[in-house]
């Protein structure tokens, strides 16, 4: 179904996409803007950056026209740099049988876009854009126009998330696809029509297929989402958990006691909503920060309690981790956001207390840890922070300008081999911690004078 596209959508068309359509149109090519980025042009989004293209065109042919263009895979999709962005432009396919659930056995070179529109996910996202016919004359340029073989553009007014065509058929393709549909969901606060999560829940199996790459990908971009609340209530309904974090399902109807207002499932959702921080890393750890509670919950004298929470669930983020391939740095943060999440802030604390808790969390993470408390406290139902919470960021700042080590200590091992007259061996190490504990305990200053003084007495 061809239309004519909207003046107040057409400004919004992005120039490099105009600047494509005309390199296409003038050698007798279709091109057509595909996806996401028309989805978002039609509701009315400005400054669109991620443009994919579908062509006519073969990969040969696409490479011609673009020379600095590279081509790498069997799906038909050359990539073209253009300034600083790379766009990419594929040849309309056809894909037969997916027996991996996430990638065709066979890719075919399709015919017509409506073709190539029909093997898309879902409604909104199979609407493609692009320029008619070849102009008649150079100075003419050529029209806008949609293809909407499969109304996506009236979901899109009623808000509304639908499979293209059998949505059995479309999850087996790309088991993936049932994620994204969540996703989606909640990026644009649609409704998923019925037979859609109903065939979505159905096939949820499918996703045991799926790498923890893939699934962590898309995991990431729920949970920073504004939304992610819906989206993990859509999840739970749909028992997308119960396969990709049933460790997390185990918190369902928990109930706590004390100043927590929430189960533990709802708590955990909630933390995740009101941490501040940006980084998915820190959103995952937010809500697997209570994921031991149930293994460790007992009920003593009508009490509930949840003692070593953190040190079992540190474990399970691990294992968590590992199942979704977290590179091994980003498993540490994890584990270790877990693992201290329960720190006290005290005022009666000593310094040498606060230097424990950095370096049990890493200087690196203090931020990420304070993030996490900042939606552990809104998650429970209390304010954001309190007077000792902030007394406890200065005294962060202020013990960091201490010393940690013994080579941050103003002397090193040279002036206690000057001082005490020995040479290099196990007594220069014996000084240097020596002097260290004394430091450490808030027994000497880290001024090098009075060390130095210090390291005489040692004789």
């Amino acid at each position: 179904m061809n239309q004519s596209i909207p003046e107040k959508i057409k400004k919004n068309i992005p120039h490099k996409a105009l600047d494509v359509f005309n390199k296409f149109t003038k050698v007798g090519l279709e091109i057509y803007l595909v996806g996401g980025a028309v989805r978002d042009l039609l509701l009315g989004q400005k400054n669109i950056v991620d443009l994919d293209f579908t062509t006519n065109a073969t990969p040969k042919k696409i490479q011609s026209l673009f020379f600095k263009s590279f081509y790498d895979n069997q799906y038909g999709t050359v990539k073209v740099p253009y300034k600083k962005d790379v766009i990419e432009i594929t040849t309309y396919r056809s894909e037969k049988e997916y027996t991996d659930f996430r990638h065709p056995n066979q890719v075919t070179w399709g015919k017509t876009i409506e073709e190539d529109l029909s093997r898309r996910d879902f409604t909104v996202n199979a609407i493609a854009l692009g320029p008619n016919k070849k102009p008649k004359t150079k100075d003419q340029q050529p029209t806008i126009k949609l293809i909407d073989s499969f109304n996506g553009q009236k979901d899109l007014k009623d808000k509304i998330i639908r499979c293209v065509g059998n949505p059995d058929k479309r999850f087996g393709e790309d088991a993936l696809r049932i994620l994204r549909a969540i996703r989606l969901a909640i990026k644009l606060e649609f409704e998923i029509e019925p037979k859609t999560f109903t065939a979505l829940t159905k096939n949820v199996s499918l996703l045991n297929n799926i790498s923890g790459e893939r699934i962590r990908e898309e995991l990431f971009k729920i949970l920073l989402d504004k939304n992610i609340d819906r989206g993990f209530q859509l999840m739970k309904k749909a028992k997308i958990l119960d396969k990709i974090l049933p460790e997390v399902t185990k918190g369902y109807g928990m109930k706590q006691k004390g100043h927590h207002l929430w189960n533990v499932w709802k708590h955990s959702v909630l933390t995740v909503k009101y941490c501040p921080s940006i980084d998915p890393l820190v959103k995952l750890a937010a809500l697997l920060h209570d994921v031991g509670k149930p293994v460790v919950v007992k009920d003593i004298d009508g009490e509930r309690t949840f003692y070593n929470h953190e040190v079992i669930g540190a474990s399970i983020a691990r294992n968590i981790g590992q199942r979704l391939r977290l590179a091994n740095k980003d498993l540490d943060r994890l584990t270790r956001l877990v693992r201290w999440h329960q720190f006290s802030v005290s005022e009666k604390q000593t310094n040498k207390a606060v230097k424990r808790f950095i370096r049990h969390v890493g200087k690196e993470n203090i931020d990420d840890m304070l993030d996490l408390r900042t939606g552990d406290r809104l998650g429970s139902g209390a304010k954001e922070t309190s007077w000792r919470t902030e007394e406890f960021k200065k005294r962060l700042i202020e013990v960091q300008k201490q010393p940690f080590t013994v080579t941050d200590l103003k002397v090193n091992g040279r002036d206690v081999m000057k001082i005490l007259k020995i040479s290099p061996g196990p007594k220069v190490g014996q000084a240097l911690n020596e002097i260290f504990e004394k430091v450490d305990n808030d027994k000497l200053p880290n001024e090098r004078k009075i060390l130095l003084k210090e390291i005489k007495l040692l004789k």
